[in-house]
């Protein structure tokens, strides 16, 4: 099922394609949510700690994986748009070659230096074990973790968000069930959880690459070529700066995790269940983004600029809509919720979760706003101006966080320093959105 973004209302319009994304985000958090929600609950809250631990290293990789996602989306949207079907292919295979390299280099690189990437967030000895046995089993299913991210990409630029929704929805429910399974009946502990999520991402990554090629095989062309220079490109135009936003932003996390680390396990295990929370949130803002980047740019493609300001508008009722309810949960039953991740928490662990969102969860109005205009400029190719907003975010809320957790605020200082980056950055994309070409053709008439 393929559907053309540029006719029909632009709110009706996102509204449609977006809510199977956003249903396609949550059962994708339900991977690592379960991860924590096993670990915590039937291993114990070292075992919570160690999973959150390498859980910060891993979004090392998921920024390559993020970043070919994108570059492979925007253009084939583009093509698409444009009804250069022939293109489109070629740029498919282009990004799915292109993507097996980085992946097979990025696998070597992981295996060889896990030891080293975890020292650098200064692992403490006692979860070093479970932290590297976690990490090297996820490295191992890495092209699962690529060729989904290259699949979904495909399907959300032909307007079609619900078939990776569907395999979302199977395999992490699977998912949880197989975490307990493992770790409860054939005693594998943090390894049951690592091969749970492997062998999950393994089928529904198979299933969703077969089904692009079959939707692809549906498209009559003439011969294409398998791989395009000039198409790579334009692919790395947008896929590289989405790499470089999400590896610098996933090695900011990594410096905040160290920083965190230096306060103990007890710390460590209420921000690892938090965090978590959190970047449910997050994510799901990131890929309602995605999904108005595929919007933007196939109306581009379609010359159809007016569009993108009815996008815009359309994108900011819906991340509101979003953030009402998750702020409410967060702030004021968060406590209930942390409960769910560990089982008999100490004091500390617990109240450095509820801090944590507590301090997050008003912030979501405005963090979802640059999201929204990330999400146009990122679909119109501004990726210099993406880039600035990303970058002085991450900076203010690495240095901050190191600078405030030597402070009488400690902890509670790191927490701090995330709505301050939030609010510099959001107001920054909405500057730069303001300076894109449909808003000056409005003014034009």
């Amino acid at each position: 099922m393929m559907n053309d973004l540029t006719v029909g209302k632009p709110e009706a319009v996102l509204w449609k394609f977006c809510m199977p994304l956003f249903g396609s985000v949550v059962f994708q958090q339900l991977y690592n949510i379960a991860d924590s929600f096993v670990a915590g609950k039937f291993i114990g809250e070292n075992a919570l700690a160690a999973v959150g631990n390498s859980y910060e290293v891993t979004l090392i990789f998921i920024a390559f994986a993020f970043g070919c996602n994108m570059g492979c989306s925007v253009i084939v949207s583009q093509f698409f748009g444009a009804k250069r079907y022939g293109e489109m292919k070629t740029a498919v295979y282009t990004a799915m070659i292109t993507s097996a390299v980085i992946c097979i280099l990025l696998m070597a690189v992981g295996l060889v230096f896990c030891d080293s990437l975890l020292g650098v967030i200064n692992t403490p000895e006692e979860l070093m074990i479970d932290s590297k046995l976690y990490l090297d089993i996820y490295i191992w299913g890495l092209p699962f973790v690529f060729f989904y991210n290259i699949a979904t990409g495909i399907f959300s630029a032909l307007g079609d968000s619900k078939t990776p929704f569907y395999f979302l929805a199977v395999s992490s429910t699977s998912n949880i069930a197989v975490d307990i399974l493992f770790v409860t009946v054939f005693r594998m502990g943090v390894s049951g959880v690592a091969w749970a999520t492997f062998l999950c991402q393994g089928i529904s990554c198979m299933a969703a690459v077969f089904v692009v090629f079959q939707r692809l095989a549906g498209i009559e062309t003439d011969k294409v070529p398998f791989f395009s220079i000039d198409i790579l490109k334009r692919i790395m135009t947008v896929a590289v700066p989405s790499i470089l936003q999400q590896s610098f932003i996933s090695v900011g996390n990594i410096i905040i995790q160290g920083t965190i680390n230096g306060f103990g396990p007890g710390v460590m295990a209420g921000y690892s269940a938090a965090v978590k929370l959190n970047n449910l949130v997050i994510t799901s803002f990131t890929t309602l983004g995605n999904g108005i980047s595929n919007y933007t740019a196939q109306n581009i493609g379609a010359g159809k600029m007016p569009r993108i300001r009815g996008g815009f508008r359309a994108g900011i009722k819906m991340v509101w809509m979003l953030s009402a309810p998750l702020f409410v949960l967060y702030f004021f039953a968060g406590k209930w919720i942390l409960y769910a991740f560990i089982d008999e928490p100490t004091a500390l662990a617990l109240q450095t979760g509820i801090n944590f969102l507590r301090i997050l969860s008003p912030f979501y109005f405005i963090i979802s706003m640059k999201f929204v205009a990330d999400g146009i400029l990122r679909g119109a190719g501004m990726m210099g101006k993406f880039m600035v907003a990303t970058f002085l975010d991450l900076i203010l809320r690495v240095g901050l966080a190191i600078l405030l957790s030597h402070t009488i605020l400690r902890e509670t200082g790191i927490w701090c320093a995330w709505p301050i980056g939030w609010t510099v950055a959001a107001l920054l994309s909405l500057m730069f959105y303001k300076t894109g070409k449909w808003n000056k053709q409005k003014k034009n008439g």
